[in-house]
């Protein structure tokens, strides 16, 4: 198995031992191969909002830099821990800088074949709202988050309860981790997702011949399609044993669903060219 820590911390301080423990923690239950990005090494410029890669595609995108390298790294593999301090009760601006540059695909999901952990620190409060944050990011690029952890730290030195308390949280996320990417289990959405789905399709609906070519390859603007289905084992190198057999995306239809139920999820949005009363 592979995991790629996102760290968006600038330095090597707690959040990167707090992952450092996480790795150690899965490497004890078995083979698992580390990578760690640092953000603050790599070439991510911020974003314009030119939004050139929301109407025609991420290769349009102005900047020339690293990150098309980056989104290959989490599609190489099989889960993701995404990763940052707590800066002013949110992410840090490199993690911010990172979620930006990659917004196109909160228009065109496609990591569903991927677990993530979500890790943040911080020195008294403010890790519920980074988790929150971050977990709403990943859930609608597509990944299944399976652990969320946050622990309280100190520049200094913290109490010895607290410490254990940290290695207590970290070892029980490693270990959900580790599990989820040996299960390689069916994601299902949750609610929230699914009322975003809804609501992106009944907008490219409206703009009928203007929707995203991708979404009309996914079929996702089928009144019967699902927000997507499973076929391909993500966990290689898995003894057959662990491994049950997990899916990438492959939207399908449903031909005894009535479509007429997918419009009470539907939002009804105001077409973009329709003048606001």
């Amino acid at each position: 198995m592979k995991v790629l820590v996102v760290m968006g911390s600038p330095r090597k301080g707690n959040t990167y031992r707090a992952a450092k423990r996480i790795e150690n923690t899965m490497r004890s239950l078995g083979d698992v191969e580390f990578e760690y990005l640092m953000l603050g090494d790599v070439g991510l410029a911020p974003c314009r909002g030119c939004a050139l890669c929301l109407e025609w595609g991420e290769e349009r995108c102005p900047i020339r830099d690293d990150a098309p390298a980056v989104e290959e790294k989490m599609h190489n593999a099989d889960g993701v821990i995404f990763a940052t301090p707590d800066y002013g009760l949110a992410v840090t601006g490199l993690m911010k800088t990172f979620i930006d540059r990659f917004s196109y695909i909160f228009h065109r999901p496609r990591f569903f074949d991927k677990r993530a952990l979500l890790l943040t620190t911080t020195g008294l409060v403010g890790e519920k709202d980074v988790l929150r944050y971050l977990d709403t990011v990943a859930g609608i690029w597509g990944f299944d988050v399976v652990s969320r952890v946050g622990i309280v730290t100190n520049p200094v030195t913290i109490p010895e309860r607290q410490a254990r308390r940290n290695d207590r949280r970290l070892d029980e996320a490693a270990r959900s981790f580790f599990q989820a990417l040996v299960e390689g289990r069916e994601r299902r959405p949750g609610l929230r997702n699914v009322i975003i789905f809804h609501g992106q399709r009944a907008w490219f609906i409206e703009l009928a011949d203007h929707a995203p070519a991708y979404w009309k390859e996914s079929g996702w603007l089928d009144p019967r399609a699902r927000y997507w289905s499973i076929s391909s084992n993500i966990s290689p190198g898995i003894p057959s044993t662990h491994a049950k057999s997990a899916k990438t995306r492959s939207p399908y239809t449903s031909p005894n669903r009535n479509p007429s139920r997918s419009s009470r999820l539907r939002v009804r949005w105001r077409s973009a060219s329709r003048p606001a009363r």
